[in-house]
């Protein structure tokens, strides 16, 4: 069983950061692509951020500049850290992962942890 567990979310004032960390665990041969989404209330999830394998990154036009995706392929994590929040960033943010088990590729989801920010 593959699980992905999310942390560092929480409430922070207008201009504040905070770094949001997913762990992956289980059997695992490899991960591919890995991503942030979030999720907004009455809104759709929409795509964050971007990471490669090899380190490629890519980010919606809203946070760039902002939000900085980063990896560690031995701890099978992946980060987002977020400067300059503003209210507009307050959602539930979700990680996924593309993970290789039994020759196979598979998409998993964190369970999304809330950012809050306060004006």
């Amino acid at each position: 069983q593959v699980q992905l567990v999310e942390s560092g979310g929480g409430l922070v004032q207008l201009g504040g950061s905070l770094r949001l960390s997913c762990a992956a665990s289980g059997i695992i041969i490899s991960i591919d692509d890995m991503e942030w989404y979030r999720q907004a209330p009455g809104k759709e999830r929409d795509l964050v951020a971007t990471i490669t394998r090899g380190g490629r990154t890519n980010y919606a036009d809203s946070v760039k500049g902002r939000f900085t995706i980063s990896r560690d392929n031995a701890k099978d994590t992946v980060y987002l850290q977020m400067n300059s929040l503003k209210p507009e960033d307050t959602a539930v943010y979700y990680c996924k992962a593309m993970i290789w088990r039994d020759n196979r590729v598979f998409a998993y989801w964190g369970q999304g942890t809330q950012v809050t920010v306060s004006s």
